[in-house]
């Protein structure tokens, strides 16, 4: 998105390969050199936790002791502490030698400290900490939070908790950074009636009268504040068990076998990690807990032993998921156990390093995926990762991998592409660089050395230098970590002779936004080939020679595992479009999005891609059908307010992807791929969206028809009819959507529900979505979404109705979202005015929180100059092809 120490350590052991992983102490030193926004002079070392929330109140009482290590003398101890109010504050010795000080208590909101300060010097050596407090339940995923949610017996309520990146001092007052590690015991007095559930395995249960009951939590091991959890409410739990590992899916009642798909795979993904890792998952047992409702700033969280998912990504509906969703589900649950290993076992010692987490996680889910279920073709996913990561990192407002954060706003916004989707697709080149089994023993040697530990980026590269085989495998790392953007490898020429192909490669950097910006210079790992011969690879750092075995176009960035672009002289682009239906489907959508971004950017005519997505041939991959989709899907919202020119354009991009329908059909077949049932839902939306009345006509009819033919709608598009109907509602068809939502029973399906209200296209019914988005009525965690909802099409009138209620709103948004959360809502607009309303709102906020701004004024001014710049070469282009 851990009673004493020796009991700690003996607890906290896991077995690899015959090996014994012990748990290293935190050196002093070290943990002196991380970045910190608290005092050095105290390291916790355990914490005994003792809560009873007060669901009705939407409070909680607490009570910790803190085992502490004072480092240094001093009159004060000051650690992290939000929304809290403290009763009794107190410090004795460990060995008991002394009286217990009492503390005066000094509460820093802005900061989220608190101070205790004593009348005494306090010495260096061992305390125990113990404070009394109240606390707030909150409505959205920060801290201790409510979910409220609809079944067929009433509304219930189910508490969860939250914590990063920085709000585990909202549930107990810590040293709430992740180089502070230590172990929990939580105990929780809570309804006899519900299920307590927490990172570890119940130690005891004991009464506690007036229907109540306390529960104990077995030792966790040493862990990061931010990987605790605890959720109560009406629950179910099923489970199956993985090499000695119990695995449990915990979900409200009578949602079982909506789990089953998440129970099976988490047993066999973790299996597979065990294996992969070559260290075995060390806790007793591996919860995923799903929860109606849903955050702005994430699907699931990695809690150590305590997965937290809301059900919209973990639990599958027969009468509403679809392949989508259940391959999403597949990842997302894969993504999370990868971090028991990289963010839980093995975490960063700050947030400037989140990378060592989310990227590593994104990466490993991807592999996982791949070999698990080789049917879905995810390989061709990687080249959209890749594509999302370079579309962002192209333009000035990007940022390094590993980048310097310094505040808790910061630490929010460094969840994004370029941690996640860089940090992947590098991995992936690295991984390809040094050979997968040489990476693969590299990641087993640094999470040895490192479990249970806090680490740096260069510690894992100095694990890779070790099996490297003498690759430069820390200078490339440094090169696409420590610095920002995309390379430019130039073919400058590719000269044949005696059935060899001699390359010459130069480098630049590719960029949206600044055609004359100084290119930075990378090591970048090249592998490249003649169509249909051997490949071959290199290092280019400016340029380089490279030969290559036959004689033919040449296609750099064989099998896409590198991050860079590549730029091709017409004479080879054309050869490369001659032998189009040669290429392997994953170089095929490599071509297409280089293509695609550089003759958006400038550097080749606009007319190379439209070219290339004509010439696409009938019985194409599914995938590249789906490429050609949203090009055109993308090129149409240029056009946006300008209707005769659009209407030309789509008039063509219909009937470029008609054919491509009709070959598909309405109907699975029992023997269709994967890839053609997701092919067939996004063409049914591309020609929607591109204005088909052939298809509007048909999914109005089936939508009509649902309640007499069951064969009408079938589960596998109803989410899609249902948001075509949506977007195209009159005031009619809303209300009659309206009254669904109000009436599902199924928390996943009306969140789903009550989404659809906000992407209608007319504006009187975006401004009832508005309306309705600041009521009760959606759900908290679902109203900051509807008015994201309403943003796509109106950026305008979202942005606007936004920041005219932003009081009632921020009550609405989870605190980590709230930076990036108002500039968002203005992201798709045209409309130059849109800039200066995102400066004025930047004025109001810490200059150290606006690069999301920044980067959505960046975007507003790409896209301007797209449609001032492009869009008349399309024009161009569709005058010449029959547009």
């Amino acid at each position: 998105m851990r009673k004493s120490l020796v009991s700690a350590i003996a607890l906290a052991l896991a077995v690899s390969a015959g090996a014994t992983l012990a748990m290293p102490a935190q050196p002093a030193a070290a943990l002196s050199q991380t970045p910190t926004q608290l005092p050095r002079n105290v390291r916790p070392v355990h914490y005994a936790v003792a809560i009873t929330p007060h669901a009705e109140k939407m409070s909680f009482d607490g009570r910790v002791t803190v085992d502490v290590q004072v480092l240094k003398p001093g009159t004060s101890i000051t650690l992290n502490a939000a929304g809290m109010r403290f009763s009794s504050v107190t410090l004795a010795p460990t060995a008991g030698k002394g009286a217990a000080m009492a503390a005066k208590v000094a509460l820093d909101e802005k900061a989220q400290t608190a101070t205790f300060s004593f009348d005494k010097t306090v010495a260096p050596g061992s305390y125990k900490l113990a404070m009394d407090y109240v606390g707030t339940i909150g409505t959205q995923a920060n801290g201790l939070f409510a979910i409220d949610y609809p079944t067929a017996s009433g509304q219930k309520r189910a508490l969860f908790t939250q914590f990063e990146n920085s709000d585990a001092r909202r549930f107990i007052p810590s040293w709430d950074e992740p180089a502070y590690k230590a172990t929990f015991d939580l105990s929780v007095t809570v309804p006899a009636n519900e299920m307590a559930v927490s990172n570890m395995p119940v130690a005891s249960k004991a009464g506690a009268g007036h229907g109540m009951e306390k529960v104990t939590f077995r030792t966790t091991p040493k862990m990061s504040t931010y990987l605790l959890f605890f959720g109560l409410g009406d629950f179910d739990r099923v489970t199956t068990s993985s090499d000695g590992t119990e695995i449990g899916v915990v979900m409200q009642k009578g949602k079982g076998v909506q789990a089953a798909f998440t129970l099976e795979s988490a047993k066999t993904v973790l299996h597979d990690y065990n294996d992969y890792f070559g260290i075995k998952y060390p806790l007793p047992k591996l919860d995923n807990i799903a929860a109606p409702g849903s955050s702005q700033f994430f699907s699931a969280m990695e809690n150590w032993g305590a997965i937290f998912t809301f059900e919209y990504a973990m639990l599958l509906d027969p009468s509403y998921s679809t392949q989508g969703d259940k391959m999403e589900v597949f990842n997302t649950a894969a993504h999370e156990m990868a971090h028991q290993w990289f963010g839980d076992l093995v975490t960063m010692d700050w947030w400037d390093n989140l990378w060592l987490n989310e990227g590593f996680a994104s990466w490993m889910a991807e592999r996982e995926t791949e070999k698990v279920h080789p049917e879905w073709n995810t390989v061709l996913d990687t080249v959209g990762v890749r594509e999302g990561a370079m579309s962002v990192d192209a333009v000035a407002t990007t940022h390094p991998i590993v980048q310097k954060i310094a505040t808790v706003e910061q630490a929010s916004q460094a969840f994004d592409t370029i941690t996640y989707s860089k940090g992947e697709a590098v991995i992936r080149m690295l991984e390809a660089y040094v050979g997968p089994e040489n990476w693969r023993q590299g990641v087993h040697n640094y999470l040895k050395a490192h479990a249970y530990g806090n680490t740096v980026s260069d510690d894992l590269w100095h694990a890779m230098d070790g099996v490297a085989g003498g690759k430069p495998i820390t200078q490339v790392a440094h090169d696409f970590t420590l610095q920002p953007g995309v390379p430019l490898i130039k073919v400058d020429s590719a000269m044949c002779s005696n059935g060899e192909t001699t390359v010459k490669l130069t480098q630049g950097e590719f960029t949206k936004d600044r055609p004359n910006k100084q290119p930075l210079r990378w090591h970048v790992p090249v592998i490249a080939q003649v169509v249909g011969n051997a490949s071959a690879s290199t290092l280019v750092n400016g340029s380089a020679t490279l030969k290559l075995k036959g004689c033919g176009p040449v296609l750099v960035n064989a099998g896409q595992s590198g991050y860079y672009r590549t730029l091709y002289a017409p004479a080879q682009l054309a050869a490369l479009k001659q032998d189009f239906n040669k290429l392997a489907p994953v170089d095929q959508l490599g071509l297409m999005g280089d293509t695609w971004a550089e003759s958006m950017a400038g550097l080749e005519p606009v007319s190379d891609f439209l070219d290339m997505a004509k010439a696409v041939p009938a019985d194409a991959a599914p995938e590249i059908w789906a490429e050609v989709a949203e090009s055109l899907e993308g090129l149409d919202q240029y056009y946006r307010g300008d209707k005769a020119r659009q209407d030309r354009f789509r008039a063509y991009a219909v009937a470029q992807l008609k054919p491509a329908f009709a070959r598909v059909g309405w109907d699975a077949k029992p023997d269709e791929s994967t890839s053609t049932t997701l092919l067939r839902t996004q063409l049914i939306g591309a020609l929607s969206e591109l204005g088909d009345a052939d298809m509007l006509k048909e999914v109005r009819r089936r939508y009509d028809a649902q309640a007499t033919d069951p064969k009408a709608v079938p589960a596998a598009l109803r989410k899609t009819i249902l948001a075509i109907v949506a977007q195209h509602a009159d005031a009619a068809t809303w209300n009659k959507l309206h009254a669904e939502a109000q009436a599902e029973k199924s928390p996943m399906i009306k969140d789903r529900l009550y989404g659809l209200l906000a992407i209608a296209k007319d504006k009187a019914l975006a401004q009832r979505a508005l309306d309705l988005a600041l009521t009760a009525e959606p759900g908290a965690t679902n109203s900051a979404g509807m008015i994201r909802g309403v943003s796509w099409r109106h950026p305008e009138m979202a942005y606007d109705f936004a920041m005219a209620h932003r009081a009632q709103v921020d009550k609405l948004v989870d605190s980590t979202s709230g930076g990036r959360y108002y500039p968002s809502l203005g992201s798709s607009s045209f409309d130059p005015a849109m800039i200066d309303k995102i400066k004025a709102y930047e004025a109001t906020i810490d200059p150290s929180a606006r690069r999301p701004a920044n980067a959505v004024i960046a975007n507003i001014q790409y896209r301007q100059m797209v449609r001032k710049d492009r869009l008349p070469a399309v024009d161009a282009w569709l005058a010449k092809n029959g547009g």
